[in-house]
């Protein structure tokens, strides 16, 4: 079969030598160059990018056989996607692993390939573009050298799936590179991005796109530089100096990672300290490790998240056909959606009355832009899409405004008052609000059904969810623009009914509210902070509201209170006093806890016998209001509510989410607790009637 293959290049594998046939068996395209090279391209058909299936590593296995049988001067692996290398394994696959027994012995199958790829008599060469992640990084790893053309990026994200690489990775990278930043890289499932992977020794070189021929040619027929392990890789062979190491791993990975929730990361240790210094017994070990985790409740949750991610990326797909985006509003919530919109390749005008609010925004996201890791050009591109607009010129002109001003609804009402006549009859105007009503504040504009929420969450930079918040007069191709919008700015879109609170603010807010009810009957907020941190949320409900901001915390309770059918805690004088003083939270640098540099101050935990009580009243609310946001048509289904919580919230990804925990957990069960609670504690326990229709 002759055909492109490297499109991306802007070639085709004839047009990189004469004569050049590319052959297709399976997932792989080969070919031979004039210099005896032989050229493999990963090509899974029918996929944007290419995933490490059985499928794919039987048809390498294919490869090498015709290599034995007739050997080239060396062989060069790469990809023939636009998007990059490797976007890891196929997921799908690890929802029908059942059996422990079966994962060994399919795994076993795996790391023989790699290992005859490894032992080739030839030079083998991989030549990175984009992502090279778990299976496609330890494809990499098994060949001679490793090129990176500019933006490649490497890493092991398996340990989010509650799992740590299980087709030689562990073994193979910490071999190549120091083992203390091979174990960092896989317990943390960063990307080390092209310059920290030279740093590191991940890579041996990084070359332009159209020197990558000559420098694949290079690799086969030059010499390998061999540095010979370092210091400090001879002494991590030493079990002692293993050991110790795996100490301070330990105790950085429960703060983030306990053992509790997340074994993989300490699976992971375990295997290095025990085996790091012999190869053979730490592949049998990752083995045998890998096929343990994979059929851990934990795993299969993880795996059910990855899922819910992607049913709400697909809501988010198609083309918007926004170009331009103006934001009203220059304070936090809309400097960085403003720059997080240009830096997603948006023309971004951005209006405040205030040119200081307009200047620091511009210097947040400068800020933005490092932490995203992008370059120096990138970060120009990014700003230059950023115009400040303090005179509102470019709302005539733009296909999405977005007001992100207070969350008043008489001061949000006079700027659409004031904006709309001036925009296009195409545009969409949307707001920011976390908690107001769409639907009331649609009620006086001249053209309603261009109008919805779009409800971004602090921070913009890192919060993946998206609230495209609709209404009754809402056009549904203009929520259909607004979720492809979120999509083509990276972020997830929950499509969700107007209701107090939206989804997850609804949610959320009795957890809150709970907790500041649990101070008042003189509870140490650190001891209500452990409960549920202990049951695997992020961060504890109190630090939380500190971090949101108690004065915002109070504006959403009293939002809610009016609009709910069930009674709401009775929010104390003595917080409205607090916010009344300036003690607003971290922003303010004192709120519930002291802050100093980011973060809260917290004391000893006290009264753990009061942890699980503690536990139930706050997270059993929460269930209770997703109930709530089922019955009442707010999210489509348990599986939105549960991407939604999690990616909005944080809500412990371990659990699979707040309903999918409602049923490991049994609902008649959970009913039971919350009228248990509703005869203690008041009303607002009492369940809500869509747990009758749960099953």
């Amino acid at each position: 079969m002759t055909g492109p293959v490297l499109n991306h290049l802007g070639k085709t594998w004839l047009e990189l030598g004469p004569a050049r046939t590319a052959e297709r068996d399976g997932p792989w395209r080969a070919a031979r160059d004039p210099h005896g090279i032989l050229w493999l391209a990963l090509d899974v058909e029918g996929a944007a990018a290419n995933t490490i299936s059985r499928e794919v590593l039987e048809g390498l296995d294919r490869q090498l056989d015709a290599i034995t049988q007739d050997p080239p001067k060396g062989v060069v692996i790469r990809s023939a996607k636009p998007g990059g290398f490797a976007v890891g394994a196929d997921i799908a696959m690890f929802r029908d692993l059942k059996d422990a027994d079966d994962v060994k012995a399919m795994l076993e199958q795996g790391h023989a390939v790699l290992d005859r790829l490894e032992a080739l008599d030839c030079p083998t060469v991989c030549i990175v573009h984009g992502q090279a992640l778990g299976g496609g990084f330890e494809i990499a790893l098994a060949c001679d050298r490793i090129l990176a053309v500019d933006g490649a990026s490497f890493g092991f994200p398996e340990v989010k799936l509650g799992l740590h690489p299980g087709l030689g990775g562990t073994f193979r990278l910490t071999g190549r590179i120091d083992p203390i930043e091979a174990m960092t890289l896989m317990l943390t499932g960063k990307t080390a991005h092209t310059r920290k992977a030279e740093t590191l020794g991940i890579v041996e070189a990084v070359v332009e796109e159209r020197h990558v021929e000559a420098a694949a040619r290079d690799a086969i027929t030059g010499d390998r530089k061999q540095d010979g392990p370092g210091l400090k890789d001879r002494a991590m062979t030493l079990s002692v100096a293993r050991s110790l190491a795996a100490r301070k791993m330990r105790s950085a990975v429960e703060d983030r990672a306990p053992r509790d929730h997340y074994p993989a990361p300490h699976a992971l240790i375990r295997l290095w300290e025990a085996h790091g210094g012999e190869r053979k017994a730490m592949q049998e070990a990752e083995i045998a490790s890998f096929a343990e985790l994979v059929t851990s409740e934990t795993s299969r949750n993880l795996v059910r998240v990855f899922f819910l991610q992607q049913a709400l990326k697909k809501d988010g797909d198609g083309e918007d056909g926004i170009a331009h985006v103006h934001v009203v509003g220059a304070g936090t919530m809309g400097g960085e959606i403003a720059a997080w919109c240009a830096l997603k390749g948006k023309y971004v005008t951005l209006s405040d009355p205030d040119r200081e609010a307009l200047g620091g925004a511009i210097q947040r996201a400068n800020d933005i832009c490092k932490d995203q890791h992008l370059s120096g050009i990138e970060t120009r591109d990014a700003l230059d899409r950023l115009m400040p607009d303090p005179d509102e010129l470019g709302i005539p002109r733009a296909d999405l405004v977005i007001e992100a001003g207070p969350e008043d609804a008489e001061i949000k009402r006079k700027i659409y008052a004031e904006i709309e006549p001036r925009m296009s009859s195409t545009a969409t105007l949307t707001t920011n609000s976390s908690s107001l009503s769409i639907t009331d504040l649609a009620k006086n504009l001249e053209r309603p059904r261009r109008f919805a929420g779009l409800h971004f969450f602090n921070p913009v930079s890192k919060m993946q969810l998206l609230e495209v918040v609709s209404h009754d007069s809402l056009d549904g191709t203009v929520s259909d623009r607004l979720a492809a919008f979120c999509g083509a700015i990276g972020r997830l879109p929950a499509r969700v009914g107007d209701y107090p609170g939206y989804l997850v603010n609804r949610a959320l807010t009795p957890y809150l509210l709970e907790a500041i009810q649990l101070i008042e009957e003189g509870h140490e907020k650190e001891t209500i902070d452990h409960a549920a941190e202990a049951f695997g949320m992020p961060m504890g409900p109190v630090e939380l509201a500190d971090q949101i901001g108690l004065d915002i915390c109070l504006h959403v309770a009293e939002s809610l209170k009016s609009g709910l059918d069930k009674p709401m805690v009775d929010i104390p004088g003595w917080l409205s006093e607090k916010v009344e003083n300036g003690e607003a939270g971290r922003k303010s640098g004192r709120g519930f806890y002291e802050w100093k540099d980011g973060k809260a101050q917290k004391g000893n935990v006290l009264k753990m016998d009061a942890v699980d009580e503690i536990t139930d009243r706050l997270i059993l609310p929460l269930l209770d209001a997703c109930v709530e946001c089922l019955r009442k048509g707010v999210a489509r289904d348990s599986d939105q509510v549960d991407g939604a919580m999690i990616f909005g919230t944080g809500f412990a990804p371990f659990r699979g989410g707040p309903m999918h925990y409602a049923k490991s957990r049994g609902f008649d069960d959970v009913v039971a607790r919350l009228n248990e609670m509703a005869e203690s504690h008041g009303e607002r326990f009492r369940p809500d009637p869509g747990w009758q229709d749960m099953n």
